[in-house]
């Protein structure tokens, strides 16, 4: 399905125009990418939007003696982040930005070095840690909790600070990037159908969407064409993560109020699933199916099997909602309100139960599917897991059809066209959300620049929102039903 595509370098004034242009007709500012370009730097704001498929890219350069750029943190609160984001990476400073403090970069790091630069040296020595700066809130019976960013179990690390009266959270303020481990600068010099493994490691849990979002732009840069079988079929093997995800999480959310046996039941659940994963791909969790110009399945799951997986889930989110311990847990906790979710520029499932409409796979399809939207209003915990709930029973008649409607081969493969664009743009909706990739190859055919943005990047900072007025005890509970990725957010 091809989009509506727009590209346009803007100057000065121009920039700030036509983005309060676009955010006005309903794009959302979906990806900035800024780009070493050696004697300038040239970033990229790509704009997104759906029903039908749009998108624009508006390019402007700064020169890389002076890199200043205007900011456009008040139009747009994923803007603000987009802007800290390459302050850190390449020195860029945003004029105008209200709070331009440091986001990936934690204060340790030298001031100087900006590793995402061409003439970036190897890591420098770091200093010692200079703690965690944070806003103090004060009053009568305040006091802090600060929890991590070491945690007590297999989660990688984070640091919340919470101030709070009583048990009642006033304010939670998250850090993260304690891991970056430099993706993106990893994709550069790749081949552009030879970078596969980075992609399926960005966010472990999310390999196969992220390997589908950066297949499709690799795709579109050297215009490969696939048939629209194939694209069916990379869309059920994203059904598969989106099933094994959402089970996991309905009995994690259930284990976190005190009731075991649904978890129980979901973890078994899950193996189930794990089990067809490694059947029809090879790998639990879905690698090496998806790469560019290619997929390749072993088998196809058994339809039958998927129905009975799918009602015995229902049967244990039932068996939860309907134990009161665990319904009044859920209900009224950690409540994202529509207006909140729509500034923040929330994706996926944390929108739709908030009260938003997105789902790339009806905004930016590859292939017409019978999707079925679901949603909620109230935002609060009971929403997130109802809709995944739902999600799930969705998702898996979805994979029921496209395994009834297949034909042909479980292999396909396809050719770059001469008439290739040298950059390109993957968009699909991951368990999460929507993710997007956008690359820039050389006339070698090697990737100079992938920028890759996970749903989570977008979805962490609602997570202090929803805490607010929310009681300290039910913060395990309200960040499971979040859920985001560290991994994803910290590339």
């Amino acid at each position: 399905m091809t989009p509506d595509w727009m590209r346009e370098r803007v100057s000065g004034d121009a920039l700030a125009e036509r983005t309060e242009e676009l955010l006005t007709a309903g794009f959302r500012l979906a990806l900035v990418a800024a780009h070493d370009d050696r004697d300038t730097l040239r970033i990229v704001y790509l704009f997104l939007a759906g029903w039908p498929d749009r998108r624009v890219e508006l390019e402007y350069v700064v020169p890389a003696a002076d890199p200043v750029l205007p900011s456009l943190a008040y139009l747009s609160f994923p803007a603000s982040r987009f802007e800290r984001e390459m302050a850190d990476l390449y020195g860029i400073r945003p004029l105008g930005h209200p709070r331009p403090r440091r986001l990936v970069r934690h204060a340790h790091w030298p001031d100087d070095w900006h590793p995402m630069r061409a003439n970036a040296t190897s890591a420098p020595h770091f200093g010692r840690a200079a703690g965690f700066p944070f806003v103090t809130v004060e009053g009568s019976g305040v006091y802090e909790i600060p929890v991590g960013p070491i945690h007590a179990g297999l989660i990688e690390p984070g640091h919340f600070r919470f101030s709070v009266v009583g048990e009642t959270v006033l304010r939670l303020k998250a850090r993260l990037w304690f891991v970056h481990r430099g993706i993106e600068k990893l994709f550069e010099s790749r081949p552009a159908t030879g970078a596969t493994d980075l992609a399926e490691r960005i966010s472990g849990d999310t390999s196969a969407a992220h390997t589908l979002a950066h297949s499709l732009a690799i795709e579109d840069a050297l215009g490969i064409e696939l048939p629209d079988e194939a694209h069916r079929l990379r869309a059920m093997v994203v059904e598969l993560e989106r099933l094994y995800n959402h089970a996991t999480d309905l009995g994690a959310l259930a284990n976190d109020v005190g009731f075991g046996i649904a978890n129980a039941h979901a973890q078994r659940i899950r193996e189930q699933l794990l089990r067809i994963n490694a059947a029809v791909t090879g790998h639990r969790l879905l690698r090496g199916a998806i790469a560019p110009g290619t997929v390749t399945l072993r088998q196809l799951p058994d339809p039958a099997q998927l129905r009975d997986i799918a009602a015995d889930l229902a049967e244990t989110a039932a068996l939860s909602l309907g134990t009161s311990m665990v319904y009044e847990r859920f209900a009224g906790t950690a409540v994202l309100d529509r207006d909140d979710a729509r500034g923040i520029g929330c994706l996926g499932y944390i929108a739709r139960a908030s009260g938003l409409r997105t789902d790339a796979r009806l905004e930016h399809p590859t292939t017409a599917l019978p999707i079925t939207e679901i949603s909620a209003t109230t935002g609060d915990v009971l929403a997130r897991y109802t809709v995944r709930r739902d999600e799930f029973a969705a998702s898996a008649a979805l994979t029921g059809y496209l395994i009834d409607a297949h034909t042909g081969p479980l292999h396909h493969n396809a050719a770059p066209s001469p008439h290739g664009a040298s950059s390109g743009i993957g968009i699909t909706e991951g368990w999460r959300g929507t993710i997007v990739h956008r690359v820039e190859l050389g006339p070698d055919n090697t990737i100079t620049r992938a920028k890759i943005v996970d749903p989570s990047w977008f979805n962490w900072p609602a997570l202090p929102t929803a805490m607010a007025d929310t009681i300290v005890p039910d913060f395990p509970l309200a960040n499971k039903s979040f859920n985001q990725s560290y991994a994803g957010n910290d590339l």
